[in-house]
C-alpha cells in the first residue's frame, strides 16, 4: 500500500450491498428459514458461565507474577474475554430473549461486559445497527476504517502494530467518524461497570483488574481470534466484500465466522446459522471464504495488496438518516 501495488484509497462502488436481495430470493426459496429466527436457548448459560470463569480467574491471578498474570491474560483470558465481546455481538441482535425483550437483552449484554472492564456493549448496539443497515456506508459504518489508518498503517509493521492497536481503533473510531449522542443506557452501563470494577479493585487489588483489562487489550489485539476481524468484511477478492470462515475457531466464537450468513438474516442466532448454510449450500458454498484466521493475519500484514483501504465503500442516499 505504501507502494506501487498497494491501494491508496477504498474500492468504491454503486452498487446495494448484496444481502438484502439475497436474503429476499433466500426466504421465498426456502420458507423454513424463517423458524430459525428464534432466541438462543443455551446463550444464556453460556455467558453466564463465560462471566463466572473469568471472574474466578481474576481472583486466582492476585499472587502471580505480573509476567504470569500477562501470559494468562493473552492466552485463556484473552480467549474468554473476545469470545465474551463476540456473545454481546450476538445478543445485540436480541437473541438472548428474542425481539419482545430488548431491554432483557440490553441488561444481559451490559451483564456480558463485566469482565471485558471497560463499558462497550450498549454503544457497539447503537453502532452495529449501522453496520448492517449501511454496510461499507461512508461516514455511516464505523467498521471501516479511516482515511488516515489507510494512509498510514501501509507497510508490514505499520499493519502489524494496527492489529495490535486495534482496541483502540474500534473503541475511538465511532468518535470520529460518526460521533451521536450518548444515551441514558450507555450511562447505566458506565455507572454498572464502574461499580464492579472499584469493587474487585476494593476487594482483591490491582492485579486482577490488570488481568481483565490485559485480557480484552490482547485478546482483541494480535490474537488468533482476531483473525475474524479482518476476514469479515476486508476485500481479499474483489468484487467480495463479506466472507465466511468455516474453520474450528467458531466453536468458541458464536460462529462468528459465519458473516455471510450472519449479514443475510442477522436475526438469526449464531447458534443457527450453520443450518442456514445447509439449508441453502447453493448461495454460499461457491463464494470465496477463508480457512484460517491466523492465515488471514498473516497475509493481511505482508500482502502488499491487502490493509486498512481494502474494504468496500459506497455512499448511501440516507446518509442523514443515522440511528
Amino acid at each position: 500500500m505504501g507502494n506501487s501495488e498497494g491501494r491508496s484509497d477504498f474500492e468504491w462502488v454503486y452498487s446495494d450491498q448484496p444481502h438484502t436481495q439475497r436474503r429476499k430470493e433466500m426466504l421465498a426459496k426456502y420458507p423454513a428459514i424463517k423458524a430459525l429466527m428464534r432466541p438462543d436457548p443455551h446463550i444464556k448459560w453460556t455467558v453466564l458461565g463465560m462471566v463466572l470463569v473469568q471472574l474466578l480467574a481474576s481472583w486466582l491471578v492476585r499472587g502471580l507474577s505480573w509476567r504470569w498474570l500477562l501470559f494468562w491474560a493473552y492466552a485463556f483470558g484473552g480467549c474468554i474475554n473476545h469470545s465474551l465481546t463476540l456473545a454481546i455481538h450476538d445478543i445485540s441482535h436480541n437473541t438472548a430473549f428474542g425481539t419482545n425483550f430488548a431491554s432483557r437483552n440490553r441488561w444481559f449484554a451490559v451483564f456480558a461486559n463485566l469482565p471485558i472492564g471497560v463499558p462497550y456493549a450498549t454503544s457497539f448496539k447503537k453502532y452495529h445497527v449501522d453496520h448492517h443497515r449501511y454496510l461499507g456506508g461512508d461516514g455511516l459504518d464505523v467498521d471501516i476504517p479511516s482515511n488516515f489508518e489507510g494512509w498510514f498503517f501501509c507497510t508490514p509493521a505499520r499493519k502489524l502494530l494496527w492489529l495490535v492497536l486495534q482496541p483502540f481503533f474500534y473503541s475511538l473510531r465511532p468518535l470520529c467518524v460518526n460521533p451521536k449522542a450518548v444515551t441514558r443506557m450507555e450511562m447505566l452501563n458506565t455507572l454498572v461497570q464502574l461499580a464492579v470494577d472499584m469493587t474487585i479493585f476494593a476487594l482483591w487489588g490491582i492485579k486482577p483488574i490488570v488481568y481483565l483489562l490485559a485480557s480484552s487489550f490482547l485478546g482483541l489485539g494480535l490474537h488468533p481470534i482476531s483473525g475474524h476481524f479482518v476476514a469479515e468484511h476486508y476485500m481479499f477478492t474483489k468484487g467480495h466484500e463479506t466472507y465466511s470462515y468455516y474453520g474450528p475457531l467458531n466453536w468458541i466464537t458464536f460462529n462468528v465466522g459465519y458473516h455471510m450468513e450472519h449479514h443475510d438474516f442477522p436475526s438469526i442466532p449464531g447458534c443457527y446459522l450453520p443450518l442456514v448454510r445447509k439449508i441453502a449450500p447453493e448461495y454460499y458454498d461457491h463464494l470465496p471464504q477463508h480457512h484460517s484466521w491466523v492465515k488471514v493475519l498473516w497475509d493481511f500484514v505482508f500482502e502488499d495488496s491487502l490493509g486498512p483501504y481494502s474494504r468496500v465503500k459506497r455512499k448511501y442516499k440516507l446518509a442523514e438518516d443515522r440511528l
